[in-house]
């Protein structure tokens, strides 16, 4: 496996030279664009909550960075490269010290490598944005102190990859099945909470869970889950800003498969029951954070080269028949119902797409600490023992790990999964071990970036 490390530090300062700033912009594409998430085409008709892209820029008198958070659900790694370089050039700070993260709403348009075509237009608008929110963020920076802390919020997210009585695993297999044997882990319902306290200006609260925002569905552009605990946080508090974070959330969502059908979550209502929940564990901690250092802005990329998920040619020709029925709208000749016709039509895809090659894949693991903070990021979606193993390992006070950040290029299901199957494993682009590779280069650029204080 071939790694790459680059990492830009700045000297220790004084924490009185740190500093904080935000902004927000509306990211809302036109109507009639196609809407990502499914295996179905969906063409956005209307806009339940606008979506927008938020901005937090942090520096220590000599280096500075920013972190954003976009209501897409995600942006592939070659279009994120052009989109970071761009924002960097623009606003004269190194690549590197550009971190965006996407949300993951599953309604929000495509971007990039889809089923169904993107808009170049509302594309190359985006990448506008997100420089101008970077641009509005660095000059609202302020002096500011951290605090951290962390609670729960229970009982929202559920692990969606389930055992079943007959032997096989299965991925979302509905409210009330009789079949069920038990899920195939345990979700992670920590809240992490970041305060950014400014000297005459709104306090920056950074908020970090990790769950699908799946909830909404349709073909209404919405920020999902993400939106209501920012509107919470902002409108329960004064003069606050509120940036959300999604952690590792590729095999959770928000189904409770324990229920019967009349009381199966989903929807917007229940949507802005999450927020709220996730908002609320925040209040519970909001005034019982603890300090910590801010005295040095840190950033850094690491590249790890892994293995491609590809098939004997042989296999080939199968695929193109599933996918053949599939796109002609013959789904009911693929013998197979509900999510086990996802998986094996998301297998066929991942098959034909990869027959040419690569062999292998450039992962970036991407960075930015301030003090003894960190926001790490995966370029597409963890599982969340992933997360767990990232914040175990991590040598800092608190460590946010985000999805979808600075690139989406699939799942990263753990070894056990690939044992195991179902539909993130056989989807996958990428061989059993991705997951504990993405773990190690993490840490370790973790470990590495926490050095450079010495």
């Amino acid at each position: 496996m071939g790694m790459f490390v680059h990492i830009l530090s700045s000297r220790l300062h004084n924490m009185s030279n740190f500093k904080a700033g935000y902004a927000r912009l509306d990211i809302t594409p036109p109507l009639g664009v196609n809407i990502s998430g499914y295996y179905e085409q969906r063409i956005a008709d209307g806009i339940l909550v606008n979506l927008y892209a938020s901005a937090v820029a942090v520096s220590d008198g000599s280096n500075t960075a920013v972190v954003i958070s976009a209501d897409v659900i995600g942006i592939p790694q070659n279009k994120m490269n052009v989109y970071r370089k761009s924002i960097a050039e623009r606003n004269s700070i190194p690549f590197e010290a550009v971190f965006i993260a996407c949300t993951h709403t599953h309604t929000g348009p495509v971007i990039g490598n889809d089923l169904f075509p993107e808009d170049p237009n509302y594309n190359d608008y985006l990448q506008r944005r997100l420089s101008d929110v970077t641009t509005l963020a660095i000059e609202d920076l302020k002096p500011a102190s951290v605090s951290v802390g962390r609670s729960a919020a229970p009982g929202i997210s559920f692990i969606r990859r389930f055992r079943m009585k007959d032997g096989k695993i299965q991925t979302n297999p509905g409210v009330g099945n009789q079949n069920i044997l038990e899920p195939i882990g345990i979700p992670d319902e920590t809240v992490q909470l970041a305060r950014l306290h400014r000297d005459n200006a709104k306090e920056i609260l950074l908020v970090n869970f990790q769950v699908h925002p799946d909830v909404i569905g349709g073909n209404k552009f919405s920020a999902d889950y993400p939106q209501f605990v920012r509107e919470t946080l902002e409108n329960a508090l004064d003069n606050v800003h509120c940036i959300y974070f999604n952690g590792a959330q590729g095999d959770t969502n928000h189904i409770n498969v324990f229920t019967t059908p009349d009381k199966a979550n989903g929807g917007y209502e229940h949507s802005k029951h999450m927020g709220r929940c996730i908002a609320g564990a925040v209040l519970q901690i909001y005034t019982k954070t603890t300090p910590v250092s801010s005295d040095q802005i840190r950033f850094g990329q690491q590249t790890i080269e892994v293995p491609s998920n590809r098939v004997d040619k042989s296999l080939i020709p199968d695929a193109e028949k599933i996918i053949a029925l599939h796109e002609a709208g013959r789904d009911t000749d693929i013998p197979f119902k509900g999510m086990e016709l996802t998986t094996v039509v998301a297998e066929a895809y991942r098959m034909k797409r990869l027959e040419n090659g690569p062999d292998a894949f450039d992962l970036h693991l991407t960075a930015i600490s301030f003090g003894n903070v960190t926001i790490a990021g995966i370029p597409g979606e963890p599982f969340t023992d992933i997360g767990r193993g990232i914040k175990n390992g991590s040598p800092f006070e608190m460590t946010f790990v985000c999805c979808c950040a600075n690139g989406y290029e699939g799942y990263y299901p753990m070894q056990s999964a690939y044992d195991e199957g179902g539909y993130e494993a056989r989807s996958s682009k990428f061989k059993p071990g991705v997951a504990e590779a993405i773990i190690a280069g993490s840490i370790g650029l973790l470990k590495k970036l926490k050095k450079c204080i010495n």
